[in-house]
C-alpha cells in the first residue's frame, strides 16, 4: 500500500475535468499531501471553465500550479527533478473522438511524445507508481459487451483510441525495462458538474438552451456506460495506493476499466437530461422537444456500444461506480443552472 499522506503526487491535465477534481478530492482526504498540477490550459474548449475549476486549487498552498506542456521535455524534467513526485497521474491528454480525425497533430504531440516525456521522468527519477488515463475507445471495433480488460484491443477506429492503446503499450515496455509500477485506467464516458463542453451531455444542453436543433448520432441506437465524475475520482484514488503486483512475466503492470457497468441508451439519456434541465429551469416547462432533436447516422469514429466489465476493479479494491444516471445528471442541471442561469432569470 501507498499511503498518501505525506506524499508529493503530480498530476498532469490538472485543469482539465477529472484532473481537478482528483485534485480537489485529495486535499480534502489528506492533510498533508503537496500537489503539483500542470496543464497547458489549450482552447480545445472554453478556457475559463479551466481558470474556474484552478480558482479553488490554487487557494490551498498544499497544491502548486505550473502552466506548461507534457511536450515539453525540459519543463517535465525540470519537475521531476525539484518536485521528485511518488506518485504521477497522468491525465493530460488531447481528448475527443471526432476532434482526431480533423487535427491528428494534437494527439500525437500530447498523448505519444508527452507521455513519453512522463515514462523517460519515471525512469530517471523512480516513483512508487505511475497511473494514466486510458480510454474505453481502445476497445474499438470489439463485438463482445461487456468489456473485458481481458479482450484484444487491436482493432482501434480513431487515432484517439490507437494513442491510448499506444500509452498501454509503452507504459508495458516501461515498466518492464526500468520497474516502474504503472497501472492504466479505462475510463468510460465521464460525466458530471464543470465537465467538458465537448461531450454530448453538454453539448445537448448548450444547443437546446438556444432553442437548436441537436443531432442524435445512430439514430439514437448507441448506448453509452456513463461514469459520473465520483465515481471516477474513488476509483483513481483507489487504485493510487496500490501499486499493481506482478504479472507473470514479473512486470508491475496492470489495466482496469472504470465505468458504470450498466450502459445507458442515448435515447433514453436525451429524454432524462431534458427532464432534468426542465426541473433545474435551465428550459421552460412546456419546452417541446421533439420539435428540437434531429435522429442522424453513426460518426467516423465512433462505436455502437461501451460497456465495462468491472469484475477485476470490484476485486482488487472493493469498488464500482454506482451513481445513477438520473442523479448524475441532475447534479449537473442544476450546476449548469448557477453557473449559465436559468431560463427566468
Amino acid at each position: 500500500m501507498i499511503n498518501l499522506e505525506n506524499s508529493k503526487v503530480l498530476i498532469t491535465g490538472a485543469a482539465g475535468f477529472i484532473g481537478s477534481n482528483l485534485a480537489k478530492d485529495l486535499l480534502k482526504k489528506f492533510k498533508d499531501i503537496k500537489i503539483v498540477g500542470i496543464d497547458n490550459l489549450n482552447d480545445y474548449y472554453d478556457v475559463q471553465i479551466k481558470h474556474n475549476r484552478l480558482e479553488d486549487l490554487n487557494q490551498d498552498s498544499r497544491f502548486e500550479f505550473i502552466k506548461g506542456d507534457i511536450s515539453d521535455k525540459e519543463l517535465i524534467d525540470q519537475i521531476f527533478e525539484t518536485f521528485h513526485p511518488d506518485v504521477v497521474v497522468n491525465l493530460a491528454a488531447q481528448a475527443g473522438v471526432r476532434y482526431s480525425i480533423i487535427n491528428p497533430d494534437a494527439y500525437i504531440q500530447s498523448n505519444l511524445i508527452g507521455f513519453y516525456n512522463l515514462l523517460e521522468a519515471c525512469r530517471h527519477y523512480p516513483v512508487k507508481h505511475l497511473l494514466f488515463a486510458s480510454s474505453s475507445s481502445v476497445y474499438g471495433a470489439n463485438k463482445k459487451i461487456p468489456y473485458s480488460t481481458e479482450d484484444k484491443t487491436d482493432h482501434p477506429v480513431s487515432l484517439y483510441a490507437a494513442t491510448k492503446k499506444s500509452n498501454e503499450l509503452l507504459a508495458y515496455a516501461y515498466s518492464k525495462l526500468y520497474k516502474i509500477p504503472a497501472t492504466g485506467l479505462r475510463f468510460f464516458t465521464v460525466y458530471g458538474p464543470a465537465g467538458r463542453p465537448d461531450m454530448a451531455y453538454f453539448g445537448f444542453t448548450d444547443k437546446l438552451r438556444r432553442n437548436e436543433t441537436i443531432e442524435i448520432f445512430n439514430y439514437g441506437n448507441c448506448k453509452r456506460d456513463f461514469t459520473y465524475i465520483d465515481d471516477i475520482v474513488e476509483g483513481v484514488i483507489r487504485v493510487m495506493e496500490k501499486s499493481p503486483k506482478k504479472d507473470e512475466n514479473g512486470v508491475e503492470f496492470k489495466v482496469y476499466n472504470i465505468g458504470n457497468n450498466e450502459p445507458e441508451n442515448l435515447l433514453d439519456f436525451v429524454t432524462i437530461l431534458q427532464e432534468e434541465l426542465i426541473r433545474a429551469h435551465v428550459l421552460p416547462k412546456d419546452y417541446n422537444f421533439e420539435e428540437h432533436k434531429k435522429l442522424v447516422g453513426m460518426q467516423p469514429g465512433d462505436v455502437e456500444v461501451t460497456y465495462a466489465d468491472v469484475t477485476e476493479l470490484i476485486k482488487d479494491f472493493n469498488f464500482q461506480p454506482n451513481t445513477s444516471l438520473r442523479q448524475g445528471l441532475r447534479n449537473f442541471a442544476e450546476w449548469y443552472a448557477d453557473y449559465y442561469g436559468t431560463c427566468e432569470q
